[in-house]
């Protein structure tokens, strides 16, 4: 039994090992990180983005959590299945609308409603749903992004074993975070989800929207 264990974890690590490769020319540096590590580095404290505020004061359970001693989820065979068909489930089944056609303000976090809703709704509704099928809290935190434009986005962070993997509504594949277009600014701490760390020495950022459609 140790045996068929040992394998299924290296076979989920070579499976993931060899998916998703990315576009070089698309990889997106971010300062102060160390792109070749798979994990993130964290700067200390920053400012919770006021959307993500608002919504733990409608949805107040949904913002405990953390650890101490914050786990790295094992990246099984199962749990790799699984993360990717949450990310393709809920990718498929919101429509992406901004906040602004949706409720009519500049940035408003919620889930997604009517089966439509902006970047940060898509990351919300794949935190809960993996929260209920044993995930712990503190290995999915949301990340705030700059995209190839320089706009605000919005995408979860899975702490894994294998390190930092994106879960992204804008892309279909689930890539390591150092094999994405983007620019790392801030996320939850694994700590505790109500408390944001920079991942730039020095972050300074306010709305985050997305209104780039899927492709």
């Amino acid at each position: 039994m140790k045996e068929i264990i040992n394998l299924t974890v290296v076979s989920a690590a070579a499976l993931f090992m060899t998916m998703n490769p990315a576009d070089a020319r698309s990889i997106r540096t971010t300062p102060g990180q160390d792109m070749k590590a798979p994990l993130m580095r964290a700067f200390g404290e920053s400012t919770p983005p006021f959307g993500y505020v608002n919504f733990c004061v409608s949805y107040p359970k949904d913002c405990k959590g953390g650890s101490r001693k914050p786990r790295r989820m094992v990246l099984s065979g199962k749990r790799w299945k699984q993360l990717n068909k949450i990310n393709s489930y809920v990718n498929a089944a919101v429509k992406p609308v901004t906040d602004a056609e949706l409720y009519n303000k500049v940035e408003y976090w919620t889930y997604p409603k009517n089966g439509a809703g902006d970047c940060e709704d898509y990351v919300l509704l794949k935190r809960k749903m993996l929260i209920k099928r044993g995930w712990p809290a503190e290995s999915l935190l949301i990340t705030v992004v700059l995209d190839q434009k320089n706009q605000g986005h919005a995408v979860l962070t899975a702490v894994t074993d294998l390190g930092d993997l994106i879960l992204d509504n804008q892309e279909s594949k689930i890539r390591r975070w150092n094999q994405t277009p983007y620019r790392y600014h801030k996320r939850q701490s694994q700590f505790h989800p109500s408390v944001w760390v920079a991942l730039t020495p020095s972050s300074f950022f306010s709305t985050v929207t997305s209104t780039r459609k899927k492709n």
